[in-house]
């Protein structure tokens, strides 16, 4: 790793895009996160990488598909509004397995809300978003750095599951400055894509045709084929769950759940209990999809333990998996805000304190 430098969240995703491989970028400016189409406009070219400014998102969902379907790293940027008008994208993406990352940095809604942190994307990456039955692996990074490394895996990881990667920030995540390091030298795109990409028979030396494609006309075909992508989303439950957790080594009264930067204003209020006597827990999801069900279900259940609450910047959306972890087993609470103004730490000592 190279030394620690001093960038904005969106400047930092951008350039962790470049240091990963990934040479292609189309995107449409919306706030907060249209620095990472700022600063790959100058960036891309210094690279020999491109980055192409569509006329909306609906035209760089498709963009992205026809880059990627082609073998190509690529990528894009947006916020809640436009991801949803890339979500019929998203969903052929899926459907024709092809590897692509995302990256939201979510803000107010639904509508146009405000451009202020939210975390109400939620369901949209972790339920679907699109059509059909398909999953995407979704990342929560809680810092710039995480950020960057979340960066760094998602490309390989789209790869090795060909479909689509969702990062999930927030308006803090895209505007924060803090220090981060980068790999000193650009990663390659080693992948093998000649068996399925459209790369060009001459390029592959092949004479046969490869096609894309997410139709299936036949009922039993359309059956298979989903079953496959359920192989694929299956496996990630079994080998891509990530998550921290944060002082649930000893006893505790209560366990948070917190993902993104809400979990950092949940670590300043376990802190700030543990100095008072109360000692709380907390499990971070750093995927979202897949969710680490059995790490919450089995910090939940400890003894001391007495309740679990789920913090979000939103109404309650997190909170319905975690129901479905603790199944039961404890009362499960939840407090948030959603507007742009974020929970304070008092306000999270309080709401522990009550629910204890």
């Amino acid at each position: 790793m190279g030394k620690k430098v001093l960038m904005k969240g969106n400047e930092a995703i951008g350039e962790a895009a470049i240091r990963a491989g990934c040479l292609n970028y189309f995107a449409y400016p919306i706030t907060p996160q249209s620095e990472v189409a700022e600063y790959l406009a100058k960036r891309m070219p210094e690279v020999g990488g491109v980055f192409v400014q569509g006329e909306s998102e609906v035209a760089v969902g498709y963009m992205l598909f026809g880059a990627s379907a082609a073998g190509a790293r690529v990528f894009t940027t947006s916020s809640s509004p436009g991801v949803s008008l890339m979500s019929e994208a998203i969903s052929y993406i899926a459907g024709a397995q092809c590897p692509c990352v995302f990256v939201n940095i979510i803000r107010g809604g639904p509508g146009l809300g405000g451009i202020l942190p939210s975390q109400g994307d939620y369901f949209q990456s972790v339920k679907g978003g699109g059509h059909g039955d398909y999953r995407m692996l979704v990342m929560a990074p809680a810092s710039v750095q995480e950020a960057v490394e979340m960066m760094m895996v998602a490309f390989p990881l789209a790869e090795k599951y060909r479909g689509p990667i969702m990062i999930l920030g927030d308006g803090l995540i895209g505007q924060m400055m803090e220090p981060v390091e980068f790999p000193d030298d650009l990663a390659t795109d080693p992948s093998d894509k000649d068996d399925w990409a459209t790369n060009g028979m001459e390029n592959r030396k092949s004479g046969s045709r490869n096609l894309v494609k997410s139709l299936y006309l036949d009922p039993e075909q359309l059956n298979d084929h989903n079953l496959l992508l359920k192989s694929k989303y299956d496996q990630m439950k079994k080998e891509e769950i990530r998550y921290e957790a944060y002082n649930t080594d000893g006893d505790y009264v209560s366990l948070i759940v917190s993902y993104g930067t809400m979990s950092r204003v949940c670590k300043t209020a376990i802190d700030n209990l543990k100095e008072e006597g109360v000692e709380v827990g907390m499990i971070r999801p750093q995927t979202l999809f897949p969710f680490p069900d059995a790490a919450i279900r089995d910090a939940a259940v400890k003894p001391g333990c007495k309740t679990v609450v789920s913090i979000e910047m939103s109404m309650g959306q997190m909170v319905e998996d975690v129901e479905r972890c603790v199944q039961g087993r404890r009362p499960v609470g939840w407090y948030g805000k959603c507007g742009g103004d974020v929970p304070t730490p008092e306000e999270i000592m309080q709401v522990i304190k009550e629910g204890i």
